[in-house]
C-alpha cells in the first residue's frame, strides 16, 4: 500500500496527468514517493517519446518539436519552470532576502527574463535534436538528481519538502538508482548519467555556499538545468 500510494503521489507532485487522486503527504510514503521520482520522469518522456513516434511521419520536424517542447511544459503543469523562476529572482537579492523572494509568488523580471531565455534554448534544443528516443533517460535523470539532492543536502525551508527529506532513506535511494542505472544500461546511456551527475555537483555546491542547503525551488532549477545539459550532450554526441 505505501508503495502504490507513494508512486501515486509522486505521479501526482510532477504531473498534471489525472490518473491518480493521492494529493495528500500522508506520513509514511513521502519517502516512497521520492523514490519513484526517477520512474515518473521516465514515464513522461516515454510519453513524449511515443507521440513523436506517431506523428514524425505526419507533421514537419520542426513543428513537431515545438509540439513536443508544449507537452513537454504543460505534462508537468510548468512546476519545474516554476522553480526555475523562482530561484533565479533569489540569486538577485541579498542572501538574507533570497527565501523570501523565492516563496514570492510573484515573479521578479530577473525570473521572467531568465526563464523565457531558458525556455527559447530548450526550444531550439529539441528543435535539432534527434533521438528522441532518449527523452525517457532524460527525464529519467533529471528527476534522479531531485531524489540524490533530497538525499544528500540540507534542506533549508519548511514544509512538505522538510517531510519529504525526512522520510527518504538510504533503502530508498539505492532502489531508485539501482532501477534507473538498469534501465539506463539497456538504452546504453550511462555517459548521460555522468554528465547528470556533474549537473546536480556543480548546482548543490553553488547553492549549498551561498544559501547553506537547497529547497523545492531549487530542486525545480537543478532539473530544467539538467534536462537542457542532456539535450546538448546528445546533439554534441550526435
Amino acid at each position: 500500500m505505501k508503495l502504490f500510494r507513494g508512486f501515486a503521489l509522486a505521479f501526482n507532485m510532477l504531473s498534471i496527468i489525472p490518473f491518480f487522486r493521492v494529493h495528500d503527504f500522508f506520513k509514511g510514503i513521502n519517502g516512497y514517493s521520492a523514490m519513484f521520482y526517477p520512474l515518473v520522469g521516465f514515464i513522461l518522456g516515454s510519453l513524449l517519446w511515443a507521440i513523436h513516434y506517431l506523428l514524425q511521419d505526419s507533421l514537419p520536424s520542426t513543428h513537431l518539436a515545438v509540439i513536443i517542447f508544449g507537452l513537454w511544459v504543460l505534462v508537468t503543469g510548468a512546476i519545474h519552470l516554476d522553480g526555475f523562476s523562482d530561484t533565479i529572482d533569489g540569486l538577485f537579492v541579498k542572501r538574507e532576502k533570497a527565501l523570501d523572494v523565492m516563496k514570492d509568488s510573484h515573479v521578479g523580471g530577473m525570473g521572467m527574463t531568465f526563464t523565457i531565455v531558458f525556455l527559447l534554448l530548450k526550444l531550439s534544443s529539441i528543435i535539432h535534436f534527434e533521438a528522441f528516443y532518449l527523452l525517457p533517460i532524460i527525464l529519467m535523470y533529471s528527476r534522479l538528481n531531485a531524489t540524490l539532492a533530497i538525499y544528500f543536502y540540507n534542506y533549508i525551508s519548511s514544509g512538505v519538502g522538510k517531510l519529504i527529506k525526512e522520510e527518504l532513506i538510504l533503502k530508498h535511494l539505492l532502489f531508485a538508482l539501482f532501477y534507473s542505472l538498469v534501465i539506463a544500461y539497456f538504452f546504453s546511456s550511462l555517459t548521460a548519467f555522468t554528465i547528470s551527475i556533474l549537473v546536480l555537483l556543480i548546482s548543490a555546491k553553488f547553492f549549498t555556499a551561498r544559501l547553506g542547503g537547497l529547497n523545492g525551488d531549487i530542486y525545480g532549477f537543478i532539473i530544467e538545468i539538467t534536462e537542457l545539459a542532456l539535450l546538448n550532450l546528445i546533439i554534441v554526441l550526435s
